[in-house]
């Protein structure tokens, strides 16, 4: 599969919401948190592997605005968990020339998030390799308002102008949504950069979710004529 994937053309940009964590914790009997802990595997394999191949940029929804609003213990247990991935991932991230990038509200974080996050993205901030974005405290919506709020305070307001205020303005057009664990829905992630994305729905649970998957997904990508509003025999004849 790695071959096949390999030899057709790539999306420049993959984003992920890792879905089903708790659901796949509770079908066993573990705690949440547990479920949390296991699908941290899940974003090393799928970040090896996006690398692996020449991904451009790998954007994981990893805590949404919404989040917040989930038990204290949870937020607490899934925070320390973002700063036991940060300090465990550092030597890979640099090592294989990764370039940590964050969106969303991260003021909201916790400071021993925070400044693991900022030295990260900072001693990677000169690497050449694939992005890893990482959504904290992230809503699709509140970075609509965001940006609209910044172009209209520059004094125009219009598609390029909000394109350009987007926090993700400096990562490649999102080619590739995929979400897991069977719901179909997109959730506050992205909302502007979906417009003309592709979309790939899997059954599997985020912990379950491996690199053969990963590499299904974006056959399934390579395998759609992308039109952007053009009908076929347009895209065809370009």
């Amino acid at each position: 599969m790695e071959a096949r994937v390999r030899s057709r053309p790539l999306p420049r940009h993959v984003a992920v919401i890792m879905d089903g964590n708790g659901r796949w914790a509770e079908s066993r009997g573990m705690s949440r948190v547990e479920g949390h802990r296991k699908g941290s595997e899940a974003v090393r394999s799928v970040t090896r592997q996006a690398r692996k191949i020449g991904l451009e940029a790998l954007t994981l929804y990893a805590f949404s605005s919404q989040n917040w609003g989930r038990p204290d213990d949870e937020v607490g247990a899934l925070m320390m968990l973002l700063a036991e991935y940060l300090d465990s991932e550092r030597a890979e991230i640099l090592d294989n020339r990764i370039r940590l990038h964050t969106i969303g509200d991260t003021d909201r974080l916790p400071g021993f998030v925070r400044d693991r996050l900022e030295s990260v993205r900072a001693a990677s901030a000169r690497n050449d390799g694939m992005v890893l974005t990482l959504a904290l405290s992230y809503g699709g919506q509140e970075e609509i308002v965001h940006a609209a709020r910044a172009a209209a305070g520059a004094g125009e307001v219009d598609a390029a102008a909000i394109e350009a205020n987007l926090w993700t303005a400096s990562l490649p057009p999102l080619d590739l949504l995929v979400r897991t664990s069977g719901e179909r829905r997109i959730s506050n992630f992205l909302l502007w950069q979906a417009a003309y994305a592709e979309m790939v729905f899997v059954e599997t649970l985020w912990p379950d979710f491996r690199e053969l998957d990963l590499l299904c997904a974006i056959a399934d990508y390579q395998d759609r004529e992308r039109r952007f509003g053009l009908t076929a025999a347009q895209v065809g004849s370009g």
